[in-house]
């Protein structure tokens, strides 16, 4: 039996519909902007439970814009967690801001506790992550940044589909971002990325600055990027949109099968605590292992794809120096602790549950249960 981690060929194994809309598309000649990325745009902004959405060409533009639209840059702290991927940072770095890093929890989101201990005179914002399609407690976070006069970024990349006692990922904070990354719950056949707010001021700038700064074809009020997402994708997003629901579902009720089933083997695999009310997208389904590493080779011999995120926190990363010198952080524990035995294993929608057994088998031969 092969248990593949990627899925992207079973998810467009009948693109006839989505092949439908872009034969519509080349017709119209409407290849940049147009009514496709404003239904995508009405649509996520629906569906997220925010005013206001634009698209973006990726979730690390997406971030990027979401900075800049606050007014965060040189001489300002953005307080984010360091167990995350690398494009949290990469944001902050590209307006020049300076990242302060916490630790994480053990359900591998940011500290809140840290994030109190980490506010300075220069902080200006908090960047939550919604690390692997969980998230961090939302509620206190916006309290600390409501008695510190910070604003709020959530990167909710991983987030689209989960719920937070009814409320989405990305309708905390000032500002939120989304990846529509093939590997993401909702995918764009490529890169993609959404910016909601609910602040009628940031969305009429981010229109434009994304847009070259253009109002119309011949004016040009800000200076501004070019940072649009191409039609062709909010047509495959779009499509995604339908099965979002059912998507989340499905890779829910994995979810709780590997979580019943491991506890068969909680001496040697320890699954993170689930909040009730919570409901996460399982972009990533994460554990802590004894023996991670022989682990990771046992189940690729018997065709079980896993991955590690990530096997080095941005902490252990050789551009993590420049941060350490003005610092001196130290150590990470629970997220150096991570690094060394966190392995993902498959939960995604098209897994089925002999599949799951299979694999769970393999767990339990390998620890000799």
């Amino acid at each position: 039996m092969k248990i593949n981690y990627n899925y992207l060929q079973q998810e467009f194994a009948k693109p006839n519909e989505i092949i439908k809309e872009w034969k519509k598309l080349i017709k119209s000649s409407d290849f940049t902007l147009g009514k496709y990325v404003s239904k995508f745009e009405n649509s996520f902004s629906k569906f997220i439970g925010s005013k206001y959405c634009i698209s973006t060409n990726n979730g690390t533009d997406a971030l990027i814009l979401c900075l800049k639209a606050l007014n965060v840059g040189p001489g300002d702290e953005v307080i984010t967690v360091v167990n995350t991927f690398y494009a949290t940072v990469g944001a902050i770095e590209a307006v020049g801001a300076t990242p302060v890093f916490c630790d994480c929890d053990e359900r591998y989101q940011i500290d809140i506790n840290d994030i109190k201990k980490k506010i300075t005179k220069n902080t200006k914002a908090i960047m939550p992550v919604h690390w692997g399609g969980a998230s961090p407690n939302m509620y206190e976070i916006m309290k600390i940044a409501k008695i510190n006069n910070l604003k709020v970024i959530e990167d909710a990349c991983m987030g689209i589909g989960g719920s937070l006692r009814g409320k989405s990922p990305g309708t905390f904070g000032d500002i939120s971002a989304f990846s529509l990354h093939p590997l993401k719950s909702l995918n764009a056949m490529g890169d993609g990325g959404a910016v909601v707010t609910n602040n009628k001021k940031l969305y009429d700038w981010l229109l434009k600055y994304r847009n070259h700064g253009m109002i119309n074809r011949d004016t040009i009020e800000i200076w501004g990027e070019n940072k649009r997402m191409q039609p062709l994708q909010c047509i495959v997003a779009l499509w995604g949109l339908k099965k979002i629901k059912n998507v989340i579902k499905k890779r829910n009720i994995n979810a709780k099968y590997y979580d019943k089933r491991l506890i068969e083997l909680k001496k040697f695999i320890k699954v993170p605590s689930r909040i009730k009310g919570f409901t996460e997208t399982f972009a990533l389904y994460m554990i802590l292992c004894k023996n991670r590493d022989k682990l990771k080779t046992f189940l690729e011999k018997k065709n079980i794809e896993v991955k590690i995120h990530y096997p080095k926190g941005l902490n252990q990363q050789p551009a993590f120096k420049k941060f350490n010198k003005k610092r001196n952080y130290g150590k990470f524990e629970i997220s150096d602790n991570q690094a060394r035995t966190l392995l993902t294993i498959p939960v995604h929608q098209f897994i089925i549950r002999k599949q799951q057994d299979y694999l769970i088998k393999n767990l339990k031969n390998f620890y000799k249960i």
